[in-house]
């Protein structure tokens, strides 16, 4: 498994513990761009991208991480480094 591979199944982990729904949107550079991971909590429409080591979202995805926080949606970075322990944080909170 690569090591994003490995990140998005810590993420994975996280969402089945907190019983959230979400997809993980097939890009092949038709229609919009998307996130690692769609999901939705409790009525948050939620987007996560994930990457390896401690690198951060390429300008296109920091468009769309953008996009979705502008329509009230709610967005995280989670890599090797960090990212992981907000997610949960958030995911309590709304959750619970």
């Amino acid at each position: 498994m690569t090591p994003e591979g490995k990140v998005k199944e810590r993420v994975k982990r996280l969402f089945k513990k907190y019983g959230v729904y979400y997809h993980m949107p097939v890009q092949n550079g038709m229609g919009a761009p998307s996130l690692d991971f769609i999901a939705c909590v409790n009525g948050w429409y939620l987007g996560v991208e994930t990457k390896a080591g401690n690198k951060q979202p390429t300008p296109r995805q920091w468009a769309t991480i953008e996009a979705i926080v502008k329509s009230n949606g709610q967005c995280f970075v989670v890599n090797e480094k960090g990212g992981l322990e907000e997610l949960e944080k958030w995911l309590r909170e709304k959750t619970t």
